[in-house]
């Protein structure tokens, strides 16, 4: 047991990239902390960190060490929580990676139902637009658009999401609306990181060419642009939700997203897996197909 709790000091002193601060958040002494770590690695027989007076650094062999230790560590946590939690309701803090876009427009509505089911669980939300490590930072879930490349990940699908063109009816009212692509190029396009559209009706495909008069990085800014009738917008469904839109060319469509939530292990505790199971039920009732 001594292996196990030294292993699991490991690794919270490679997450923090730090003695001090590990010793900190666990109401250690540093000295007490390096000296756990040292007998560790005479244990093994091999030096798994470089320490500096600045930083630490993994060895080669600390590399090797931690990407293992980091899966056994958070697998006998979530043993011992998933037996806690079968005496009670579902409790702690849930760190949930997701994009800016989905947690406003579409996690948004749903915190209020998920608070009132799930009362003693914190979400701790992170909306930056870096992709987390689920493996080397403290994150147990995140929600990705896309196919998922990481083949070391476990991901769950949540739903498919549907992509039309959308414009308001000031807008419209103004400029008239498209009854052919030859007459939708000719309007005010809002862009997302492109300059033509793939759309599809059927096992039909049309390429439509056009000049943006802005490119944005952000669903959500194309989608409040385009609803102050700044021009016409390719989004996803789930962004417009509840806002005054009109589709355009209605029977035509963009690429489908899929959403998942991404883990780094398959065993979850209940907090996470009701947080997940919560998502796919009232996401993916509504938007898959």
């Amino acid at each position: 047991m001594n292996s196990l709790d030294d292993m699991q000091l490991f690794v919270e002193v490679v997450k923090n990239k730090s003695f001090a601060k590990t010793a900190e958040r666990l109401s250690l002494a540093t000295s007490t902390v390096s000296l756990r770590i040292q007998k560790l690695e005479r244990r093994i027989g091999l030096r798994l960190l470089n320490r500096t007076t600045r930083k630490i650094e993994l060895t080669e062999a600390g590399g090797l060490y931690f990407a293992k230790a980091v899966q056994i560590v958070q697998e006998a946590e979530t043993i011992h929580e998933t037996l806690t939690e079968m005496l009670s309701e579902p409790s702690g803090t849930v760190r949930v990676s997701m994009p800016v876009d989905f947690a406003y427009q579409a996690f948004v509505p749903l915190a209020p139902l998920f608070y009132q089911q799930f009362p003693k669980i914190t979400l701790d939300i992170d909306t930056s637009s870096r992709v987390v490590d689920l493996i080397g930072e403290p994150f147990d879930v995140a929600l990705r658009m896309g196919e998922p490349k990481d083949i070391n990940l476990i991901a769950r699908k949540l739903a498919t999401y549907h992509t039309h063109l959308y414009a308001s009816p000031d807008y419209l009212a103004a400029h008239g609306t498209p009854r052919s692509f030859d007459e939708l190029a000719q309007h005010q396009c809002l862009a997302f990181r492109q300059e033509q559209w793939r759309l599809f009706c059927g096992n039909e495909e049309k390429t439509v060419a056009f000049h943006a008069i802005l490119i944005g990085q952000s669903l959500g800014l194309l989608e409040r642009l385009a609803k102050q009738g700044m021009g016409i917008a390719l989004l996803p469904d789930i962004v417009v939700r509840n806002h005054e839109l009109q589709r355009i060319l209605p029977e035509w469509s963009g690429l489908s997203s899929p959403l998942y939530a991404v883990t780094s292990t398959r065993l979850l505790p209940k907090k996470v897996q009701v947080f997940i199971d919560f998502l796919r039920k009232h996401l993916g009732d509504k938007n898959t197909g």
